[in-house]
């Protein structure tokens, strides 16, 4: 049996689970996710969504759904206002979308009602003899026509639909650019897709005498706490957090999704509140940002870069959410990892009414690596140099400046291009082209920063046994965040890692954590444990001299740390010394002055850490059908200091297969506004079929005592779309600039090149 079974009654302490050796209960089926997590006598609740992209709410009947069979509640937008009042609409950087749909509905799939019952099933049933009275209006979904005048307005605080803009300057691009021996303009499109993640979201909620209980499969419990706090009018101490194992997050489950609709329903009914949806579903609450990027190029007669000017538009769905922050974040990593003194790039969102959008793994980096790495492919292309041999001359590398203007240190990048094109072979030949089918490479890189400021603390436990367990808000979500972090407390403590256990987050118990995202747990939540555990170490220490009267670190029995005295281990000293227990606590927090960029020209010192990938491929494409198949993938990162290499190295092959799905078949698709694709039937992802015959990676690492480790979580997956249409122009003189590379959009591209066109 897997999960938690039911949950009846809060413990006083947080549950923890030994991480070592449950990679047989992943296996087996066994290993509880969130949506595993029961609570007793939780009632069920479905959403009755909106069948159009944009309409006038004008009334919603609910009468049949409440006398269907074990109905408690059916709770419509106005309900939740009556009881929200300005709560009703939330949102991190502009409060716009409403917990329920009230006056207008902006996306088809937006929840307008709620439908409680006793069992899934019977709520499911019910919900369907809801009946909305819509008035369509016209809708736009495309992030362009959504500036063009005329076009509908989804939100009348802000003309264009904007939803955030910035820039990036740089020197002067437009003078430099004017003086460049080459020049090269193209636009690249990427579209709107799914997370995917295989575990759906899920939420529980539950009220007792004023507090608010909630269980639920999110990458950023506090984010959650603080903004159901704000929704229902209470302080953040008064709402408590579970998040659970999950199953896959991908960015789809950084901010409130489900909670606040499972909350209202357990308010309004009294009872705890079960939300679990359905696959259809879960394409209808969570996207990634479609994008067009145009990128224009500058270069001298040996091929160095001189200038780049980039226009960015992102399409943000119904509502803002995390879109106009991040979109500032994609705009500075859109010049790429090269050296070039002049930058110009205007960045800006777009509401639409689309699926509200959120980070997709490399938040806002894929869009815009597509765009610059095939830009600089087709630069190559006109130049006549080498596409590797172009990168090389212009990669960053120690004491370059960067477009933020900041000078950059610790870059690997001319080690991570020479290990990709040896690892594909990139000055070997190819396979002779066979049956129409034509084999080419490709190659690209990324540069990515992390989310910045932030913070983490962490405490590191020692019960009156001498059992040690980590407690942090890190949530674990199968990039095995929790093997990482215990095995970091434990080489503090010189301690076996099998002996060390991780809490299950819960904000009642677990520090504060900004977020589980951006690749920054092991370097910011990773320091906060090691300095946790170097605190507990002293206190034990202490602890060792009473009971010894010698002074300095003890021998742990187990070996690892050496000191003074007889060796003893922890459980001797905590029952010898009957103490209780002894916690350590250790705090990460960005350094002063990161972050904090200039409003007009976005210089300063964007991250406190650049994650640096790149890959190559080699690609088999047949040119009768247009299909394009990854044969061999090399990819390479730098880790700085590296935990555990077994599990970067999966990190980094796995990121490759996951940028698979986006470089050739992931694309969610709109007709009429609604949702066209919106199940794994109609909508394609990589399996076992897709992976590369050979599938290889490399790591760079930084041994020196004081090096930091490196996010490692999302290297390879930007890279790897332009990586693909690198390669498949290599094999076929047909350039695609929209992803993804499906066949028949490699067939049109092939056409054009034999026409002689450039245009497709």
């Amino acid at each position: 049996m897997n999960g938690f079974g039911d949950t009846a009654a809060r413990h006083d302490g947080p549950e923890e689970r030994r991480v070592a050796g449950d990679a047989v209960d992943r296996v087996r089926g066994t290993f509880p996710f969130a949506v595993d997590r029961g609570v007793e006598g939780a009632a069920h609740v479905c959403a009755v969504r909106s069948p159009v992209a944009h309409g006038r709410l004008l009334g919603i009947d609910t009468a049949d759904a409440l006398d269907a069979p074990g109905v408690l509640a059916v709770i419509t937008g106005e309900d939740a206002r009556a009881l929200l009042g300005d709560g009703l609409f939330h949102g991190e950087n502009r409060a716009d979308q409403p917990v329920l749909a009230v006056d207008r509905v902006r996306y088809a799939g937006e929840p307008m009602a709620l439908v409680v019952a006793g069992t899934r099933a019977l709520a499911e049933s019910a919900a369907r003899e809801v009946d909305a009275d819509i008035e369509e209006l016209d809708h736009v979904v495309d992030q362009d026509e959504a500036a063009e005048p005329g076009a509908p307005l989804l939100h009348d605080a802000w003309p264009l639909n904007d939803c955030g803009s910035y820039d990036l300057v740089l020197g002067d691009a437009r003078t430099a650019m004017a003086g460049a021996a080459h020049v090269h303009t193209r636009t690249y499109r990427s579209p709107t897709a799914s997370h995917a993640a295989l575990e759906p979201h899920v939420a529980t909620a539950r009220w007792s005498g004023g507090n608010l209980d909630v269980w639920t499969g999110t990458q950023a419990p506090y984010v959650v706490r603080d903004r159901l706090a704000g929704i229902f009018g209470t302080e953040p101490g008064r709402v408590r957090i579970t998040a659970d194992n999950i199953g896959g997050g991908f960015g789809s489950k950084l901010d409130i999704r489900l909670e606040a609709m499972a909350a209202l329903a357990a308010r309004i009914t009294g009872r705890a509140a079960r939300m679990e949806i359905r696959r259809d579903e879960v394409f209808a609450t969570a996207a990634k940002h479609a994008a067009t990027v145009t990128v224009t190029t500058g270069a001298d007669e040996d091929g160095r870069l001189v200038a780049r000017i980039i226009d960015i538009v992102y399409n943000a769905g119904a509502y803002a959410l995390t879109t106009p922050r991040s979109i500032r974040s994609g705009m500075i990593r859109s010049p790429g990892p090269y050296h070039i003194p002049n930058v110009l790039v205007h960045a800006v969102g777009r509401y639409t009414n689309t699926v509200p959008t959120g980070p997709f793994r490399g938040a806002m980096t894929g869009q815009v690596c597509w765009a610059g790495e095939s830009a600089l492919d087709e630069l190559a292309q006109e130049i006549g140099i080498d596409p590797c041999e172009l990168r090389r001359r212009n990669v960053l590398r120690d004491g370059d400046r960067f477009a933020t203007g900041e000078a950059m240190h610790d870059m690997r990048y001319t080690d991570l291009l020479e290990a990709v094109a040896t690892g594909i072979g990139w000055d070997t030949p190819l396979p002779p082209e066979r049956d129409g089918v034509a084999h080419g490479r490709g190659i690209a890189l990324v540069i990515k920063s992390t989310r910045t400021p932030s913070r983490s603390e962490a405490d590191v436990v020692v019960d009156g046994e001498g059992r040690v367990a980590i407690r942090t808000s890190s949530v674990e979500m199968g990039q095995g965040a929790h093997f990482t972090l215990t095995e970091m407390a434990a080489r503090v403590l010189g301690m076996d890692p099998a002996e060390v256990a991780a809490t299950v987050v819960d904000t009642a118990h677990t520090p504060f954590d900004t977020v589980t995202s951006s690749s920054r747990t092991t370097l910011a939540m990773g320091l906060a444990v090691e300095a946790a555990a170097r605190d507990l170490r002293a206190r034990i220490d202490e602890a060792y001299a009473e009971l010894t009267g010698l002074k300095g670190p003890f021998t742990h029995r187990a070996g690892g740390v050496e000191g003074v005295g007889p060796a003893m281990t922890y459980a001797e000293i905590m029952l010898k010394s009957r103490l209780p227990g002894l916690t350590g606590h250790g705090e990460y927090r960005t350094p002063k002055g990161y972050g904090v960029l200039d409003p007009v020209t976005s210089q300063g010192l964007h991250t406190v850490s650049w994650h640096q990938g790149a890959v190559g491929v080699e690609v088999a494409v047949d040119t009768r059908t247009g299909r394009v198949r990854v044969v061999r993938a090399h990819g390479a990162s730098f880790a700085g200091r590296a935990i555990d290499a077994e599990r970067i190295r999966k990190q980094t092959e796995g990121g490759m297969i996951f940028g698979m799905g986006q470089a050739l078949m992931e694309e969610v698709v709109f007709d009429g506004g609604e949702l066209a694709n919106g199940n794994f039937s109609d909508y394609q992802l990589p399996s076992i079929l897709d992976t590369p015959t050979a599938l290889t990676s490399t790591l760079f690492t930084d041994d020196a005592p004081d090096a930091t480790p490196h996010g490692v979580g999302e290297n390879t997956v930007p890279p790897m779309a332009p990586a693909v249409a690198g390669a498949v122009y290599a094999a076929t003189g047909a350039r695609v600039r929209e992803l993804p590379l499906t066949g028949e959009r490699v067939l049109r591209a092939l056409a054009a090149a034999r026409e002689g066109s450039n245009d497709q």
